[in-house]
């Protein structure tokens, strides 16, 4: 996990004192590990949900408890998974019978209450090897206090306008400040620059012409200064050669 980066934990379980249990004993041992990390705290798997739809790619990690409300750990996290492939999700939980429950939804661990500090421990492990294995397919931008963590696989593009870059995906926009050109290599060659103010997702584009392309929709224009190097690069990754 790349220097600098700050672990956001979400802890979702409806009894507050599990909540603050599991935060404190959180918060200890990343202190020992001289990390800092963001909670953020919900007491029923739809408030979580909700909050998630503004909020998607600034959480790493999310413990569930198994039996909540209305809305169970299991069903919560279903819903996140189908929205957000990459999160890392973990279960909290008094019953034993359901540890294995968390494999259809590819949880990270299974946590029995009260979780124990070397289970915790193990839990912050994996999620740090499996957050640093997704750095290569994760595009990282900070605005105001917030880093948001981007998987390739949701970007369409982004877009230039003056010092500010707008990432659009396939849920949402992300506006941060930078030079498109240092976007352009931190991403590497998957991503195609069609434009000066315009850098594409090749795997998502639609459609295209000598002028233009077409993705999720929308048309954006090919410059002139561009387009033999954009066309051939898209024409590679349309052929899978790229």
């Amino acid at each position: 996990m790349r220097r600098g980066t700050m672990l956001r934990i979400a802890i979702c379980d409806d009894i507050c004192d599990a909540r603050l249990q599991l935060r404190a004993n959180l918060e200890r041992l990343l202190e020992l590990r001289e990390m800092e990390a963001v909670f953020f705290e919900f007491s029923a798997g739809e408030n979580l949900l909700r909050w998630m739809q503004t909020h998607s790619g600034e959480v790493d990690l999310i413990f569930l408890d198994m039996k909540m409300g209305e809305l169970d750990g299991m069903e919560t996290a279903r819903k996140l998974r189908a929205a957000d492939a990459m999160v890392q999700l973990v279960f909290v939980t008094s019953y034993a019978d359901r540890v294995f429950d968390g494999y259809s939804v590819g949880a990270l661990g299974y946590l029995m209450k009260p979780p124990k500090r070397k289970d915790l421990e193990q839990i912050l492990e994996r999620t740090l090897g499996q957050l640093y294995q997704n750095e290569a397919k994760t595009f990282f931008c900070r605005y105001g206090d917030v880093t948001y963590r981007i998987p390739y696989q949701k970007i369409r593009y982004f877009a230039s306008e003056r010092r500010k870059i707008t990432c659009v995906t396939s849920e949402r926009k992300f506006e941060f400040y930078d030079k498109l050109d240092h976007v352009a290599e931190q991403v590497g060659s998957q991503f195609v620059r069609i434009h000066q103010r315009y850098l594409v997702y090749a795997p998502a584009v639609d459609c295209v012409t000598t002028g233009e392309v077409r993705i999720g929709g929308e048309t954006l224009p090919i410059s002139r200064s561009f387009r033999p190097t954009a066309m051939l690069a898209l024409t590679r990754s349309s052929l899978g050669d790229g």
